[in-house]
């Protein structure tokens, strides 16, 4: 209280604060059509009744990232595995799998070691109709050159299709489709339909959920600018919107927008995912114009579309990077695990070009660096080209926060989920010691063990899970959960992960039997916003981790700090909060920020970490005799172990 009364002083402004003085000024007088905020609508409309339902939220885990043989680029396509297939596997039933005989059949099982809770079938959206109309002889298409070159084997179908969507001007290929591109319309609503019927059967609320949804595939100059997008319900458009049809974000919410129609109970969100191969690409406003108006409205717009990020999968992590020179901060070694792009790396790039009816493919090294302001790079999703600070989830977060003092909207304000991306229709295969591949060839160890196509092979790993805060297992608790942000994941175990902000926790919350009731009256959970204080008091954080009941005990407990400081400089930190060498099997820690300064932005998230265990290539390597063991399994240019770990969605605090 003392500090209240200290006499007031006249501060001199740098030049930085004038003007976001300015901004401030200029945007509080702007009319908006900026809805109220307030706290997200309840889900009655859809909810059932289940008889386990908690208010306060049950930790679900599942997987929204998932392919099948309905994919032009899936694994699942040898061994033709379905979306009802991946449901099986995911409720815990055995599919047919690797490896394939002589004839091509595949004559291996595969089962997942425990049923998920969520899952959502993700196949490409692009090319539903194309390979509908390649592989069904008879078909208007079927006896093309193009369809016939892209049957000639998995891989260069796949390598033909793709060279489709790398353009930031897409088109479909007339051969197939036609000059207006109507008979591949008309020929994915059959694959469409399919899909959705899949998920409406193994739907059972209470019990099981399963969306509908696909992915939307972007990938101008081969940089990542991938995105899923979930519908709430049965309610879905009578097509995908694909990259081919919306080639920004913008664009993809607006196609939505309008076929997909609240009024007729259809909704949905999207989820942006390796960003880490983005090449700078996912930075806001792609193709928009330069006016905060123009900014103002897409930050509106990607905030109640788009409110999670992807931050693991089988292509890396997309946490962080070390050596950023517009974030200032100490380095963090675990940015390191399953990294796929680091400063000073030389990839050796695979592309390919068809010649005269043949896939032909060319190498060539390109150094990872940074990029420039305002450069988009190319070749991130072979794991070259330049790395923005809008690539990686923690210093995306601080582009968010400046822009917001810039717009007065915030354009990146993404919760934080995992996934597996696998395209081998098994959905939630995450365990190091049983992994099986993820993608068209990784079938047995020695392919696994050599440099992939992409970010896989050797680069790759078995991905992660999505974990929410639901208060039932249904579709629309979980798609509420997505929208307030009130979500996690984990780079494969089912840790689970807690955060909440407040100005006066109690000291000993932790030990309070309604401790999680007390959070919510007391403060805000992650993915929300903590509203300032006219106290001028420091933000108390409630972090909370419990192990996996299957897996490793917690070796740490760690909170992350983004915060933006009065010359507008980003800088994070990454602070302890627990730590036990043997491990526990829970932590729960009230951390009051002393540092805190009312006038900054800032997040915080939270992340669990276990202790080292091996990494996925070294049981594959011990697969193999020792004479036949490649490079990789004695050079270590891959770490032997890996750390596992659970990351929370962040709360935002806005400078007054």
């Amino acid at each position: 209280c003392g500090l209240m009364r200290e006499e007031q002083k006249e501060i001199p402004m740098n030049p930085y604060t004038l003007l976001m003085l300015v901004v401030f000024l200029l945007v509080s007088c702007e009319p908006t059509t900026e809805e109220p905020s307030e706290k997200p609508a309840t889900n009655s409309d859809y909810d059932v009744g289940c008889t386990n339902r908690d208010p306060n939220g049950v930790a679900l885990f599942g997987d929204v990232h998932v392919h099948t043989s309905y994919s032009f680029d899936a694994a699942a396509n040898s061994f033709n595995a379905t979306p009802t297939d991946a449901h099986l596997y995911a409720k815990g039933k055995p599919i047919k799998f690797f490896p394939l005989d002589a004839a091509g059949i595949p004559v291996g099982t595969t089962q997942i070691d425990r049923p998920l809770d969520f899952l959502a079938v993700t196949d490409h959206g692009e090319f539903l109709g194309e390979r509908r109309l390649c592989r069904t002889p008879g078909s208007p298409s079927y006896d093309t050159e193009f369809c016939a070159g892209t049957r000639v084997s998995e891989r260069q179908g796949m390598m033909m299709m793709a060279q489709l969507i790398t353009s930031d001007r897409p088109s479909r290929e007339p051969a197939i489709c036609g000059d207006d591109g109507q008979l591949c319309r008309e020929y994915a609503k059959s694959p469409w339909q399919d899909i959705q019927a899949a998920a409406n059967e193994a739907n059972d609320p209470c019990n099981f959920t399963a969306f509908i949804a696909y992915e939307y595939t972007g990938t101008p100059n081969t940089s990542n600018y991938h995105r899923n997008v979930i519908f709430r319900d049965a309610n879905v458009p009578e097509l995908p919107v694909s990259y081919v049809d919306a080639p920004v974000d913008s664009k993809l919410w607006s196609g939505l927008n309008a076929t997909c129609l609240e009024a007729e109970g259809c909704d949905y969100l999207t989820i942006p995912h390796n960003t880490n191969l983005a090449n700078g690409r996912m930075a806001p406003y792609m193709g928009l114009e330069d006016t905060i108006v123009a900014k103002r409205e897409y930050a509106k717009i990607r905030q109640k579309r788009e409110p999670i990020m992807e931050i693991f999968q089988h292509k890396g992590g997309s946490e962080c990077i070390n050596g950023l020179s517009t974030v200032l901060g100490a380095p963090d070694e675990l940015c390191n695990q399953e990294a796929v792009r680091t400063f000073g790396d030389i990839k050796k790039v695979t592309q390919g070009a068809m010649i005269d009816g043949e896939l032909v493919t060319s190498h060539r090294p390109i150094t990872t660096t940074e990029c420039e302001a305002g450069e988009l790079g190319a070749y991130g999703m072979l794991g070259g080209g330049c790395v923005d600070e809008s690539d990686f989830q923690r210093s995306a977060l601080l582009v968010g926060l400046k822009e917001e003092l810039s717009t007065g909207v915030n354009p990146i304000k993404l919760g934080i989920i995992a996934a597996t991306d696998t395209h081998s229709a098994n959905p939630g295969g995450i365990k190091e010691s049983d992994w099986a591949g993820a993608v068209s060839g990784e079938s047995n160890p020695q392919e696994r063990l050599q440099k992939g196509l992409l970010t896989s092979g050797i680069d790759g790993n078995p991905g992660g899970l999505a974990g929410v805060w639901a208060s039932e297992n249904t579709r629309g608790a979980i798609f509420d959960a997505m929208l307030r942000r009130e979500v996690f994941g984990t780079s494969g175990p089912r840790i689970k992960v807690r955060l909440f902000a407040g100005w006066d926790f109690d000291a000993n919350l932790c030990d309070s039997p309604s401790m999680i009731d007390n959070a919510y009256r007391d403060g805000v959970p992650m993915g929300a916003d903590l509203e300032a204080s006219a106290s001028l008091a420091s933000p108390t954080i409630l972090a909370w981790a419990t192990q996996d009941p299957m897996g490793q005990k917690l070796q740490s407990l760690q909170l992350i700090k983004g915060w933006i400081d009065d010359q507008g400089q980003m800088h994070n930190e990454v602070v302890s909060l627990a730590e036990d060498a043997s491990g526990q099997g829970s932590f729960c820690v009230i951390y009051q920020d002393r540092q805190f300064d009312p006038g900054q932005s800032a997040y915080y998230y939270l992340r669990a970490v276990e202790p080292e265990t091996p990494r996925w290539h070294t049981y594959d390597c011990g697969r193999i005799t020792e004479a036949e063991r490649p490079e990789v399994c004695s050079n270590g240019t891959y770490s032997e172990t890996i750390r596992e770990m659970a990351w929370s969605s962040p709360i935002w605090y806005k400078s007054r």
